[in-house]
């Protein structure tokens, strides 16, 4: 059993919403913390609803603005970083005061800032934490959990590795947001992740396409098996081992796009789909919608500035990646984005 926590959410959107709403109705002390006027607001004067597939909660977090931050007089335990990969290292910095030196930072991201956090507040301060749940938040007030997963919904490790006793006791306050679980390979386990994150995101953002349609369609599922199979002999070549990946092992996506396998492949993607639920969207498409700056930098990205720094050719992260830093923040989607990778499948 563990004790009530006092815990600070810096990022109250989609994930940070559900997690941060979750945790405050198990009778956690939770504040979230954003800029988003509109939503701390409402949060403030009529709670936080969070929704899932089977109901609706009303639940009571507190909730302040950034540039209220220095008015917390009680220190966190626990904080949470739920930011955009690209506002890692100042909201990072921001929170840092915040949280008692016995306390701990956990990061609830895309991408792999684990280490950037753990350089700013110390690796035996930092656990990450992989989601593998979809949710949204495009409404002030409101938070919604769009898919309806039964299996491992947050897995989470520390920086440096092993299993400690803070490390079980952080996954036993998890289960009241979803199953949860810990991992003794941290970055193994990110790398998996990045890699399904590299294969929908980016292709969600161009077409427009939700996370069902992108795994459904043969153009985005042939360009996708490229992509997994760049990331996963750039995390080999970082001496990284990753898990299954949709019940499949890494090497069957390098296997894919050597023409081998396809068929199984996208038979996951297909199954991928269903669990999806209609209406989940990658964060990237939500971002691409709103006319927000993407994360691609920290997603296929990262995949090619690693893959270059290990000497691994990654052609279609380079590509995917200049398609949409050419496009700039703002872009309106289409399938007409993919065609110059649709001319390299050839």
């Amino acid at each position: 059993m563990y004790d009530k926590k006092r815990i600070g959410v810096f990022g109250a959107g989609a994930i940070g919403g559900v997690v941060g709403g979750l945790l405050s109705r198990a009778g956690h002390d939770v504040t979230l913390i954003d800029s988003w006027y509109e939503h701390i607001e409402r949060i403030r004067s009529n709670g936080l609803i969070v929704i899932n597939q089977e109901s609706e909660y009303k639940c009571k977090p507190k909730a302040i603005h950034i540039n209220n931050l220095q008015g917390i007089k009680e220190k966190f335990d626990i904080g949470i970083i739920a930011v955009k990969s690209y506002d890692t290292e100042w909201a990072t910095h921001a929170l840092k005061n915040y949280v008692k030196k016995d306390g701990f930072f956990v990061d609830f991201q895309n991408g792999i800032n684990d280490l950037k956090i753990s350089e700013i507040v110390g690796e035996e301060k930092t656990l990450g934490c992989i989601i593998t749940i979809s949710a949204v938040a495009s409404k002030p007030g409101f938070a919604w959990r769009t898919d309806d997963r039964k299996d491992v919904c947050f897995k989470v490790g520390e920086v440096s590795g092993g299993v400690t006793e803070r490390l079980k006791n952080f996954v036993s306050i998890m289960q009241c947001v979803g199953f949860s679980d810990y991992t003794e390979d941290l970055l193994g386990e990110r790398w998996s992740k990045l890699m399904v994150n590299c294969m929908a995101n980016p292709l969600a953002g161009l077409t427009g396409w939700g996370t069902s349609k992108v795994r459904s369609e043969t153009i985005t599922q042939n360009i996708a098996i490229q992509i997994a199979s760049e990331v996963v002999k750039v995390a080999k070549s970082e001496g990284h081992k990753m898990g299954m990946i949709m019940g499949m092992d890494p090497d069957d996506f390098v296997d894919a796009a050597n023409g081998e396998k396809i068929e199984e492949i996208k038979n996951q993607f297909l199954d991928a789909a269903k669990k999806s639920g209609s209406a989940s969207r990658p964060s990237f498409g939500q971002d691409v919608i709103k006319k927000r700056r993407t994360e691609i930098n920290y997603l296929t990205g990262y995949v090619s500035e690693i893959g270059s720094r290990n000497n691994i050719q990654t052609p279609f992260c380079d590509k995917i990646t200049a398609i949409v830093n050419d496009l700039g923040v703002g872009f309106d989607p289409s399938p007409k984005h993919l065609n110059d990778l649709e001319k390299m499948l050839d």
